[in-house]
């Protein structure tokens, strides 16, 4: 395309001093007469063929469990570093009997999962047992095992494939929409953040993440395109899978204040209620007991694993109620946040708002799972597309997935049983720390709109607003 329909683009050693700096050697950054958009190699096919790298090598790191047979009496998930909730869970929640989440009961826990998520396990459940036969079958220890083996591995193809979903889906979203001739576009190629992320391999896994990632990853790129209603049927859906969509709601309000849209929010918070009420009413009609276990789970859960409150318990320092601590301390960062983005000097991006929320939320919660880091993913490729800052980012966090289960495993129990395990201690405030620096320095690009990497000039605002792009080129 020629003339003033070309659409600007900036290749990543242009965008990004320290991507720029990698490239001596090799060539230097693109030149003005570089050819980037005759190969066959697009940003989508590059970033989907990334992701399916790095979530191959997350496979093989699990390998170790899966011969192992997911056998939670030893220690080798902990040792190898291989723990995944998933092939355990099938063996502890009813599904190597062949019953449903919610609906069946028996002498196992109650799913502490969300509805969808638990209709995802459902839909795995039911591919594992066409697989390997009848669980409701009189069955030994070793046939629940092999099944729950071939759980993982359903699991593991229904995931990869919402991590593809997140990364296109990012590579839209980053792209934008031109406001009118001429202008420039997003950075497609920022989805590299996500699909090259070491902490995309190491916890894609563990856990059901992923699926509420991918429906988040949805909402954002509804809203790139102008379509608030689908953004909320998405994150109604995504908060259904986990509750943490649900946040976006606030810096979502804050954007469309500063931008004089409040119709849209309402849109896209109305369609969010009615289709989180539509997942969860028949379950909610059918079962409220096994439908509240979720919410009643995560009231009564104490400090755990990975979070500031549980180092203060092992220091003998423990905090008495941290549900209402927690709240007041994130309903603070919340309103630090939103004076933030009403009083900067331009209205910030929607991304960077979102990143500061759920970020606050995670460095204050009162767990914190490796896999959590999977929420951030596509939001600070979004947010902060720089190599220097995802770097330290993913070191702390991949610090901090290597001590938790070495902590687990006992490797760094002291030889003497009343001197603490303060290594773990400093991974857990390290990985704070690491989402504090990237915190920072979204705030400063807030702050300071010439800082931020995405920001074009006048031209494109913010990629990611398909509702204010469309607000402006009509105006």
């Amino acid at each position: 395309m020629t003339g003033p329909q070309r659409e600007l683009a900036l290749t990543p050693s242009e965008a990004d001093p320290a991507i720029a700096g990698l490239t001596v050697g090799l060539g230097g950054p693109s030149g003005r007469f570089a050819r980037l958009s005759s190969s066959w190699w697009t940003p989508l096919r590059i970033a989907l063929a990334v992701c399916t790298i790095t979530f191959g090598l997350g496979v093989l790191q699990k390998a170790p469990c899966m011969e192992s047979g997911w056998d939670r009496q030893s220690w080798r998930p902990f040792k190898a570093l291989c723990y995944s909730d998933i092939g355990f869970l099938y063996q502890e929640r009813g599904f190597a009997e062949g019953n449903r989440p919610f609906l069946d009961t028996g002498n196992y826990p109650v799913l502490e999962y969300p509805v969808l998520t638990g209709g995802f396990m459902e839909v795995a459940a039911q591919i594992t047992w066409l697989m390997t036969g009848d669980p409701k079958q009189d069955i030994t220890v070793e046939q629940k095992r092999d099944a729950a083996g071939v759980f993982f591995v359903v699991n593991t193809v229904m995931l990869f494939l919402c991590a593809l979903l997140i990364v296109g889906l990012t590579v839209a979203t980053a792209r934008g929409v031109a406001t009118r001739p001429g202008a420039a576009r997003g950075q497609p190629l920022n989805a590299l953040y996500v699909a090259a992320a070491p902490a995309l391999a190491l916890t894609s896994t563990i856990n059901w993440d992923l699926f509420a990632v991918a429906l988040t990853a949805g909402a954002m790129w509804a809203w790139s395109r102008g379509k608030p209603i689908w953004f909320g049927v998405l994150l109604g859906l995504g908060t259904a899978a986990k509750f943490y969509p649900f946040l976006l709601l606030g810096p979502l309000l804050i954007v469309c204040l500063r931008g004089r849209k409040l119709g849209s929010w309402f849109q896209a918070t109305i369609a969010a209620a009615v289709a989180w009420g539509l997942v969860n009413a028949p379950i909610y009609l059918l079962a409220k007991n096994e439908w509240l276990s979720f919410w009643q789970f995560n009231d009564q859960r104490e400090s755990d694993y990975g979070s500031i409150w549980y180092v203060l318990k092992l220091a003998k320092h423990e905090v008495a109620d941290v549900n209402q601590l927690n709240l007041v301390i994130f309903a603070g960062l919340c309103l630090s946040i939103a004076i933030l983005g009403l009083m900067a000097p331009r209205p910030p991006r929607f991304a960077q708002l979102a990143f500061l929320v759920v970020a606050a939320f995670l460095l204050i919660n009162k767990v914190y799972s490796p896999q959590y880091v999977l929420w951030l993913l596509p939001l600070v490729a979004l947010a902060r597309p720089r190599l220097r800052d995802w770097l330290i980012w993913q070191a702390c966090e991949c610090f901090y997935w290597m001590l938790v289960w070495m902590h687990l495993a006992q490797f760094l129990q002291p030889g003497d049983p009343n001197v603490p395990d303060r290594i773990y201690w400093f991974s857990v405030l390290l990985r704070m720390a690491g989402t504090l620096w990237l915190m920072l320095v979204v705030a400063r690009d807030i702050l300071l709109p010439e800082k931020d990497p995405v920001r074009q000039g006048d031209l494109v605002d913010d990629p990611s607003d398909g509702v204010g792009s469309r607000a402006l080129a009509t105006a």
